[in-house]
């Protein structure tokens, strides 16, 4: 019921605005079209006569239009009447370098051309040898490299075996003077196998003291002189 009388009261107001509208169009004066149909606008004025020359000294002329760039457009736009000076379009010495410089660089000459594919083919050679008599010289070093690596290996391999069989023998030594039941991951244990391992170090240096110094006190024989 309440949405049957909303929709109604929508639809009169929707009605009511639209017959205001259509009054409103009906009443407009009648010359109204007419003057619409009789308006001419007024041509633009063209200056076809004078070319447009920037007031450079204007604060409203564009800082583009008071570059030589666009003097030059100017003047090759509409000659002397630009009012631009023929020698100020011409490029400084210093301008005048930077384009030869520019053209030697991107346009060299054919001597120059040739020059440059020699030293390039030149460098390319050298770097090939180099190249070339690295990898002979490795080559020749690789037999001694190979023994070389072979040899550190085995040594590798001695001193492993060797420390292993050091450490095997101060566990032994450690087991037959704490006793047999103490367990060898314990943390005392390990202490005791770095005190051995530490007086083993000790002897062995006393022992390399003393072949020193047994050796230092042998007296050296003079050669004998030949008859």
């Amino acid at each position: 019921m309440a949405v049957t009388l909303l929709s109604g009261r929508t639809s009169a107001l929707y009605k009511t605005i639209k017959a205001c509208l259509v009054s409103r169009i009906i009443n407009l004066p009648s010359d109204i079209g007419t003057q619409a149909a009789s308006y001419h606008a007024k041509p633009l004025k063209l200056n076809l006569h004078r070319p447009y020359i920037p007031d450079k000294s204007s604060e409203k002329t564009p800082e583009w239009q008071k570059t030589a760039q666009y003097d030059r457009k100017l003047f090759g736009r509409y000659g002397s009447a630009s009012g631009v000076e023929p020698a100020s379009l011409w490029p400084s010495h210093a301008q005048l370098d930077l384009i030869v410089a520019e053209e030697q660089e991107w346009n060299p000459s054919l001597e120059v051309m040739l020059e440059n594919i020699a030293a390039r083919e030149k460098a390319e050679t050298e770097k090939r040898l180099a190249k070339e008599q690295l990898i002979a010289e490795n080559m020749a070093k690789m037999p001694k490299m190979v023994a070389d690596w072979r040899r550190e290996k085995r040594e590798s391999r001695k001193k492993l075996k060797a420390e292993k069989a050091r450490r095997q023998k101060l566990l032994a030594e450690a087991r037959e003077r704490y006793g047999s039941t103490m367990d060898h991951r314990s943390a005392k244990f390990k202490e005791m196998v770095d005190e051995l391992e530490k007086e083993e170090k000790k002897k062995n240096k006393l022992l390399k003291r003393r072949q020193r110094e047994e050796l230092l006190a042998v007296p050296v024989t003079p050669p004998v002189a030949a008859s």
